[in-house]
């Protein structure tokens, strides 16, 4: 990580979500070891609002492949990662990115970033992202190549319109304070950095965001 003098100030706020092989509902979100105690899953972020600095980040999104196995919160195991990053951004949006998510510039993720014992690489690449207004559903694609997508969960008692949510979740991968909405996953289909796997109907949340640094 950079000397705190040498990082501008920042922030950026926006939407996470995830699709995993986890069972409904991800344990990890409880701080708990996964499903049959392995994970392989989509991590999907966009910037509603940001800058780094001097340099704006609004609308622009990335999309992790991440596998662990064990309960990477207690320190059992470490997360192997591949980043696609937005490919509209510019050459100081890119840097900027990759300080934030990479945890270098402080914040949130660098606690996360921690957890992270191999980073597979970093690839620009188109990518979509929408979420609901009433958070309905969520999804991202990158052409191709990745394909999460989830509706949020709903059963037989739960209220018309509502979602069925966690408050304060012990192990939320956007840092504290926050509210995971529960979904199913639509489509869970990826290929990337060494990674390949289809696991639609399994788990998934969103979660908003909001971090500052250095």
């Amino acid at each position: 990580m950079l000397p705190a003098s040498d990082v501008p100030q920042w922030h950026v706020a926006g939407d996470w979500f995830d699709v995993c092989r986890c069972d409904i509902p991800c344990p990890c979100e409880f701080a708990q070891a996964p499903t049959d105690n392995w994970c392989e899953g989509v991590l999907a972020y966009h910037v509603r609002e940001g800058h780094y600095g001097d340099v704006r980040l609004d609308g622009l999104s990335l999309i992790g492949l991440a596998a662990f196995e064990g309960n990477v919160w207690a320190g059992e195991g470490e997360v192997s990662l591949g980043l696609f990053i937005d490919e509209r951004a510019d050459e100081r949006q890119r840097e900027a990115l990759q300080m934030i998510f990479g945890g270098q510039a402080g914040g949130w993720q660098a606690e996360l970033a921690e957890l992270i014992g191999e980073m597979r690489g970093v690839e620009f690449v188109p990518i979509e992202f929408e979420v609901a207004d009433d958070l309905a559903y969520w999804r991202a694609e990158i052409p191709g190549r990745v394909v999460p997508s989830a509706e949020a969960l709903t059963g037989p008692t739960t209220p018309e319109g509502q979602r069925v949510q966690l408050l304060n979740p012990p192990g939320s991968e956007v840092g504290p304070g926050q509210v995971a909405t529960w979904g199913r996953a639509i489509a869970d289909r990826a290929e990337g950095f060494g990674f390949k796997w289809e696991w639609d109907g399994k788990s998934s949340k969103h979660i908003p965001f909001d971090w500052t640094g250095p």
